[in-house]
């Protein structure tokens, strides 16, 4: 992980070069990128597009950003981990507002926070909007702010921090731990949305029996099925990676076992992670709970978690069961890990540890046991929670300086295996006409080495309406390929478009995120989420009206149609469009569906930028303004046309077809940013600057 590598290896701080200091930065594709900034370098994710163009020689804009101090006081208790921090600092700071500015953190709670700690707390800050979360290096930085000009300053008290989770659907919903229970209850209960289920109440007590593996199990709402210890958050952390194999450890010698069916797994940051698990003698104690490693990549929280059982499924679907995943990422999104688990909570790889042996989030820890012993005590959490000094001191044990230095050493040494590797001896890359991940990407087709003026965009359509915090999950999915998709009826029916090789089955089609080097996939899974809410069906589900036959079909299908008919496409969408990982697919997918814009109440910054970089344009409502304030049923064609002179944030007309005009903001930041749109996007700037 990339992440992982700057924390561990490439990071220095500061930096020499001819008797002058300079302070270390770095700009990424990652958007974990930001943990970085916990060891007091200035770092940030840029998505793929952004980073293409900088490989060609163009600038990375990045208009300056508000500074939003966050000043840190008091101490957390001794139950609280930096996991409990950060979704306490997570849900605060969304809720204040942070979206596009960079948060400096200060004040004397920072010293209360190890390295790692930092690190874990930085790495959350897209979850809340901002651009980084920066931890000055020493107190000199703090000096000299105190005599700059006056900032805004959030104040957050590390003893009002309690344990805690995040869930069912955002990372930014924090649950205190002791409130579990009665929110899961409650979530039951609310109707449909971004924590409710609307779960009947006559049926909020069903369970359904399974047999699996020659015993009886009973599943019910809110069963366990995924718990993942992963590596996108908190791997770089070994205090609280100890700490839940101590708790492992705790619990093993205790009697205690995790349900056959759940699927566990363990996906380490880096092999340094192994090596500390190991040498300190936990990994096997994790191993007999079923958390064994399954990898050292992206996991769980993009989906690719290896299948339940067909029993656990059939039972899901029998009772309509609301169960859940449980991991230590920064990614729940509802769907995201399993298209049948509906509820998904982030937590500290210690809880992971705790759920899975509970078997399910319906307890309440401080009054419910998680098991009895083999004499029939009852175990509760408290009664293997390890101590702060039990994690310190094996911590001080074995994760060393030492360890740090034969890491060093060994990747210096090199990758055999890598540097092995066959490579053509060719400047551009060599398509594989057999390949079904790998393919030329048509938007190559229509590259233009002549620069053309700003087209009108005449009698749109839209093909989504969307409502608030749709995020690059619901617009371009990085989880397994459902088998009634149109990726799926793809990979099934013409294996590759020349049937080189044939058709592919079910076991074969793996993931969008394997994937993304095909872009007659990832076009088709684009917005093929199941959990999007399309306001023209009413429920969640990927498909749209084609509005000229009336037909509902699934989004792929209709742009395809659009297309076909010559007609351009838009997309209606409220607030925070855009949110989640920066996914350059996010803006890819829609652009080869045919959308010439979007029009939403608010945007997350990298995914705009992404959207101008690959020429659609991002168009805003004005303050107050939205698609029913006014009187916008979707239903209509749209028309507006650009200026030939563009600036940052001019208000264009949009004029529909029942002859309604209203005013929006071309949502451009700067000079580069209309620069690149001008030129139909990065591909077409780039195809004139070199032709």
């Amino acid at each position: 992980m990339a992440h992982q590598v700057n924390l561990e290896y490439l990071s220095r701080v500061v930096f020499e070069e001819k008797d002058l200091l300079f302070p270390d930065s770095v700009v990424g594709t990652d958007s974990h990128i930001t943990m970085v900034n916990g060891l007091g370098i200035l770092g940030w994710g840029v998505g793929g597009i952004e980073t293409e163009a900088v490989m060609l020689g163009l600038p990375a804009s990045l208009t300056l950003p508000e500074v939003v101090g966050c000043e840190l006081t008091g101490s957390s208790n001794p139950f609280v981990t930096s996991i409990d921090v950060v979704l306490g600092i997570t849900k605060h700071l969304r809720q204040v507002g942070v979206a596009g500015k960079f948060v400096e953190f200060f004040g004397s709670g920072v010293s209360q926070l190890s390295i790692v700690d930092r690190t874990t707390i930085a790495n959350m800050c897209p979850e809340y909007g901002a651009i980084l979360s920066f931890f000055p290096v020493d107190n000199v930085t703090l000096k000299h702010l105190e005599h700059t000009a006056p900032r805004r300053v959030i104040q957050i008290n590390l003893n009002s921090i309690v344990p805690s989770v995040s869930g069912p659907k955002r990372p930014q919903d924090r649950v205190a731990l002791t409130d579990m229970k009665s929110d899961f209850q409650a979530c039951l209960n609310e109707k449909v949305g971004f924590k409710g289920f609307q779960i009947a109440a006559e049926k909020q007590n069903d369970i359904v029996s399974i047999h699996y593996e020659g015993s009886e199990y009973k599943l019910s709402h809110g069963s366990v099925v995924i718990a993942a210890v992963i590596s996108c958050t908190n791997n770089c952390n070994p205090s609280v990676m100890l700490a839940a194999g101590l708790l492992a450890k705790k619990a093993v010698e205790a009697g205690l076992h995790v349900k056959p069916y759940i699927r566990t797994s363990l996906s380490p940051g880096s092999g340094m992670v192994t090596h500390y698990l190991s040498s300190s003698g936990v990994l096997p104690y994790l191993s007999k709970l079923g958390f064994e490693i399954v990898g050292y990549g992206c996991s769980t929280c993009v989906g690719n978690t290896a299948p339940l059982s067909e029993a656990v499924l059939n039972a899901v679907k029998q009772g309509d069961l609301v169960t859940c995943g449980v991991l230590s990422g920064n990614k729940n999104f509802e769907g995201r890990l399993c298209d049948c688990v509906r509820a998904n909570y982030l937590a500290s790889p210690p809880l992971v540890v705790a759920y899975a042996i509970a078997g399910t989030v319906n307890i309440d820890f401080q009054t419910e046991p998680l098991g009895t012993d083999p004499t029939g005590r009852n175990i509760y959490l408290h009664d293997i929670w390890p101590s702060r000094e039990e994690v310190h001191q094996i911590e001080e044990e074995h994760v060393v300086l030492s360890m740090f230095k034969a890491l060093k050493e060994k990747t210096e040494m090199g990758n055999k295996r890598w540097n092995s590797l066959e490579v053509p001896d060719s400047v551009l890359f060599p398509w594989d006409l057999k390949s079904t991940y790998i393919r030329c990407p048509s938007f190559f087709d229509k590259l233009t080495k002549e620069p053309v003026a700003l087209q009108p965009i005449e009698n749109a359509h839209v093909l989504l309406y969307l409502g608030d915090s749709v995020t690059t999950d619901h617009i371009s999915p990085a989880g397994s390929i459902a088998r009634s998709s149109p990726a799926a009826k793809y990979l099934t029916n013409r294996g590759y478009v020349y049937m080189v090789i044939g058709c592919l089955t079910p076991r074969e089609f793996n993931s969008y995120g394997a994937r993304r080097g095909n872009d007659a996939v990832m076009t088709r899974g684009t917005f093929a989420n199941i959990k999007l809410f399309n306001k023209f069906i009413g429920k969640p589900a990927p498909k749209t009206v084609h509005f000229p036959s009336g037909q509902t079909l699934d989004v792929f299908e209709a742009a395809e149609l659009y297309q076909k008919e010559g007609i351009p496409l838009i997309i209606l969408a409220g607030k925070k469009y855009g949110s989640g990982n920066s996914r350059d697919w996010a803006a890819k997918g829609p652009y080869l569906l045919g959308v010439k814009a979007v029009l939403a109440e608010s945007y997350e910054k990298i995914h705009k930028d992404h959207l101008i970089g690959i020429g659609i344009a991002p168009l805003q409502f004005l303050p107050g303004e939205n698609a029913d304030s006014l009187g916008l049923s979707g239903r209509e064609t749209f028309s507006l046309t650009f200026p030939e002179e563009l600036s940052p944030g001019v208000t264009l007309n949009i004029k529909t077809s029942t002859g309604k005009v209203f005013s929006v903001i071309a949502s451009f930041e700067n000079d580069v940013e209309i620069t690149l749109f001008k030129h139909g996007g990065l591909l077409n700037f780039v195809a004139r600057k070199f032709s």
